[in-house]
């Protein structure tokens, strides 16, 4: 690991908690692997893309958690809001998961 783990602070440590915790379901990782690809995007599109079943209420619920804890920004068109990437450093958990094995 390159991070030299003594200058992570607390409060470091407690915004990766809430972020983790924030993006710790599946639909919520599919939204960020979506995004990672195309943005911004409306809940429908996102909705379309996702797949798994999903419900534009569900959805909007999943953004919403998204957006309150730093994870997605928005931004409102008429009546659309279209939803990006926060930190796109965020992105590097799928490494994590794509080199799990490595751990």
């Amino acid at each position: 690991m390159n991070v030299p783990l003594s200058n992570i602070t607390r409060d470091q440590l407690e915004h990766a908690a809430k972020v983790l915790k924030t993006i710790a379901h599946p639909v919520k990782l599919e939204i960020l692997k979506v995004l990672a690809n195309q943005e911004p995007m409306d809940v429908t599109t996102l909705c379309e893309h996702v797949g798994m079943g999903c419900q534009i209420s569900m959805m909007s619920h999943h953004l919403t958690k998204m957006k309150d804890n730093g994870v997605l920004t928005s931004q409102k068109q008429g009546k659309q809001v279209f939803y990006s990437i926060a930190n796109r450093n965020l992105l590097n958990i799928f490494n994590c998961l794509e080199n799990g094995d490595d751990a």
